[in-house]
């Protein structure tokens, strides 16, 4: 460890140097640059002088000051020097353990308990963990002061430290303190509610006090939910009611995490608030609803897509987060193969006809068909969709939202849609021969229409629609392709490792035998310990040939339909994904997983 009791900018680019994280130029230029910017700084005649030295603020880490020149590490690779990577040199240069701090495995009670906001926010230091009586904390200064060790001995607790990047543990201690602090507010100054969604509360009927939805620590807190959330990318959030307390789920790259756990009597009130904010009925606590939130972040915004259901303890809610930039991409960015791109291509650019997207729940339909009529809208066309519920509101297209209390179905639209004179509509889903019925009506009378069926595979559509009562000459003359899609989960990069298949799973997957690489996570800061970061699809595509229509009768076997679809080219699911975890893109698991 070194004797000077403090980091220098120098100190910390030597080391970086030494493990070629620096090359030779970057290192003198860090060094030229920060003294230039420290004589600037301190010239009473700049500017900023009185309010950088005169009030004495915290001076910026070494960490911070070296990644905010964004220099790229040597070697080609393309990575840029991060606070953390400079952090994690700087915990071996001190000898000390170093935390990439995942807020989804912290837990509220042990960041928050311990130690006073104040006396954390001056040291700079976080609970992260807590087990029996000792509790690790992460450091931003592997040479903080003793106070530390002076505070918590007084509370006979022993401590174990790690060094964490600053711009880490201000964020933890800002969200988490100030999530707590509204949580906590909220508790306080009201009575406790009863529960009356809870079927095993027994309900007192003297002294019921609800908390507002509009108190002030209630919308504190579901700001910091929401912002949460999109912070960490989720695509959905689940505020669950338990016996005893509420539990807050995001949802990762298709997996469900544990964020948070609320007190019981604050789950009327958040629940309210989210009602509130997304125009439903708050008096209503019996039914099932539906509503939408939209509000932005970072300078863009992002649509919400709101569900409550009553369950055994309360109402549940689930907030589907829609980014625009996840549901509106290039349709060569989404993870079409060249063939079935081009295929896919060739289908919506027909003047007339269906296009069937099937797959289930959250296998990327929406994604797929907003992007389709992103890439085919422009002035000359006019494309009118019907959702249910619209998913988001989009203002190139006419979007028709189902509310079937009325009487406003798939079916009913459908049929009085051809009078608004579309080019291309998008039905969100074939439900019942109604809605089959009218759009192959109006593929025949010259519209493309593209819808989605919840199928698992292209060649069952076809089966499908005969069970709803189409006949096999209607979909011959309409149908013009299908996709079926699943979503896999990409390799985390920064831990990708390389193994060989085993003879088991060549079996399972009808490989040939021979030595096939493929690649797993391992797992690391970035992805969370989880080794994948991100998704991409996999598509099968069905192209409506002239052998297909010849043979399709009203009677026609699956068997028979996979058998023709195959011989025309079409490449099974499984055999794509087993492409893209040869290709390093997904493993093994995901595969068997998928497919």
């Amino acid at each position: 460890m070194p004797e000077k009791k403090s980091l220098t900018v120098k100190t910390v680019a030597q080391a970086l140097l030494k493990q070629g994280l620096l090359s030779p130029d970057q290192y003198r230029d860090i060094l030229v640059q920060c003294d230039a910017q420290a004589a600037r700084l301190q010239s009473p005649q700049h500017p900023g002088y009185s309010r950088r030295f005169a009030q004495a603020p915290v001076a910026p880490s070494p960490a911070e000051v070296i990644s905010s020149f964004n220099l790229e590490i040597p070697g080609g690779t393309g990575k840029v020097l991060t606070e953390d990577a400079i952090t994690e040199v700087i915990a071996g240069l001190v000898g000390m353990p170093y935390l990439k701090i995942d807020p989804l495995k912290l837990d509220l009670e042990v960041v928050t308990s311990p130690i006073p906001r104040p006396f954390a926010m001056k040291h700079l230091i976080v609970p992260v963990a807590e087990s029996g009586d000792l509790l690790t904390i992460a450091v931003a200064d592997p040479f903080a002061s003793r106070e530390i060790e002076e505070m918590l001995s007084l509370k006979r607790i022993r401590i174990r430290r790690v060094l964490s990047s600053k711009s880490d543990i201000l964020k933890i201690l800002r969200e988490f303190f100030g999530f707590r602090a509204s949580i906590l507010s909220a508790q306080n100054e009201k009575s406790t509610a009863v529960d009356l969604g809870n079927l095993e509360q027994f309900v007192r009927m003297k002294g019921q006090h609800e908390i507002e939805s509009t108190d002030k620590n209630i919308v504190s807190a579901v700001e910091f939910i929401l912002s949460y959330a999109f912070d960490q990318r989720a695509s959905d959030i689940h505020i669950e009611p338990k016996r005893d307390v509420s539990l807050i789920r995001f949802r990762l790259d298709g997996v469900l995490h544990n964020i948070h756990t609320i007190p019981k009597p604050l789950h009327l009130p958040i629940v309210s608030r989210i009602k509130m904010l997304s125009r439903m009925d708050l008096a209503e606590k019996r039914r099932p609803q539906d509503g939408r939130i939209k509000t932005n972040h970072r300078d863009k915004e992002v649509e919400l897509r709101v569900s409550t259901l009553p369950v055994a303890f309360g109402e549940k809610v689930v907030i589907r987060i829609f980014d625009p930039e996840v549901l509106m991409q290039d349709l060569d960015r989404i993870g079409f193969y060249p063939r079935e791109y081009q295929l896919f291509n060739a289908f919506i650019r027909k003047p007339n006809g269906i296009i069937l997207v099937t797959g289930p729940t959250g296998s990327g339909k929406t994604t797929t068909l907003y992007s389709t009529l992103r890439t085919l809208s422009s002035p000359e066309v006019n494309i009118v969709t019907i959702e249910d519920p619209i998913e988001m509101v989009m203002e190139e297209f006419n979007q028709v939202g189902v509310q079937a209390g009325i009487g406003v179905t798939f079916g009913t639209v459908l049929r009085n849609i051809l009078r608004q004179d579309p080019d291309i509509i998008m039905v969100g889903e074939i439900r019942d021969r109604d809605t089959a019925e009218s759009a192959v009506q109006a593929a025949l009378t010259g519209h493309l229409v593209l819808s989605t069926l919840h199928t698992n595979d292209a060649p069952s559509s076809i089966t499908r629609l005969l069970d709803l009562g189409v006949p096999s000459f209607l979909i011959s003359s309409t149908v013009i392709g299908i996709i079926a899609q699943r979503l896999v989960r990409r390799i985390c990069p920064a831990c990708k490792r390389e193994r060989l298949l085993s003879e088991d799973e060549m079996a399972f997957l009808d490989m040939e035998k021979k030595a096939y690489r493929v690649f797993y996570g391992e797992g690391c800061t970035t992805c969370r310990g989880t080794g994948y970061k991100g998704r991409t699809g996999i598509f099968e595509v069905m192209d409506f040939t002239d052998t297909l229509r010849s043979r399709l009768t009203d009677r026609i076997e699956l068997v028979e339909l996979q058998e023709i679809a195959e011989q025309d080219g079409m490449v099974p699911l499984r055999r794509v994904a087993v492409r893209k975890m040869l290709e390093g893109i997904t493993t093994y698991e995901e595969v068997i997983s998928v497919t």
